[in-house]
């Protein structure tokens, strides 16, 4: 059985057969507190929905110390191995490719994607979300976005099995339209992200989590530093 381990705002940590991986690993400077990069000593793969520190977080450092590819839109992929990361997969929005644990696709998120070096902003590519297939179940992480009509094309096509869907507002999605993103998305289970980690996204999760279920839609408030098996 998998398992998903909420590290705190965006940050996840998957097991499964054939994968260790973090996604968006923000473990340095999370207010969360829920781990460190020295935690992490074997993991295969790293991936990142964007590159704003709050989610291309310790990237670098944690795939330069395990050797774990990092899986990201081209532009992260390139800035991440200029940095000395070496084992890179670079993607790009649409595309999909089938690892030996499963198939990874990324798909567009309404966001931005930058790093600030030398006092000046470097675009990276743009954001993601990302689905991954984790023992013939797939996971729908969203990255940072809002609401989009792209969402409704997943519901179509992808079969869902957790939505992890931000809802902190002001920088992403609000709980308003993060409910109806997963009306869209149709999940097995929605479980919200990105909330509370600041003053400025103190979104309640179980506010959102009894609208989705108003709706039909089975949700869970995984809070951080607790495990879901699936």
């Amino acid at each position: 059985m998998a398992k998903l381990w909420y590290l705190g705002h965006s940050a996840f940590y998957v097991e499964g057969e054939g994968i260790k991986a973090l996604i968006d690993p923000f473990l340095n400077g999370n207010p969360w507190n829920i781990a460190k990069p020295e935690d992490f000593s074997d993991l295969n793969y790293i991936f990142v929905t964007h590159a704003h520190g709050d989610h291309l977080g310790d990237t670098i450092e944690i795939a330069k110390r395990t050797g774990a590819t990092v899986v990201s839109i081209f532009e992260v992929c390139q800035y991440c191995n200029l940095k000395g990361v070496e084992n890179i997969h670079p993607m790009h929005i649409g595309g999909s490719y089938t690892f030996p644990f499963g198939r990874v696709k990324l798909v567009p998120a309404a966001h931005g994607s930058s790093v600030i070096e030398d006092g000046e902003v470097k675009t990276l590519g743009c954001p993601c979300g990302m689905l991954i297939e984790v023992e013939g179940k797939t996971i729908y992480h969203a990255g940072d976005t809002g609401l989009i009509a792209d969402m409704e094309l997943i519901g179509k096509y992808e079969k869902v099995s957790i939505a992890l869907l931000p809802i902190g507002g002001n920088f992403t999605m609000d709980i308003r339209d993060a409910v109806i993103a997963a009306e869209l998305v149709k999940p097995e289970v929605a479980v919200p992200m990105h909330f509370k980690t600041w003053p400025i996204i103190d979104a309640d999760p179980e506010k959102f989590k009894e609208l989705v279920e108003s709706r039909g839609i089975k949700s869970l408030v995984l809070n951080p530093g607790k495990e879901l098996e699936f």
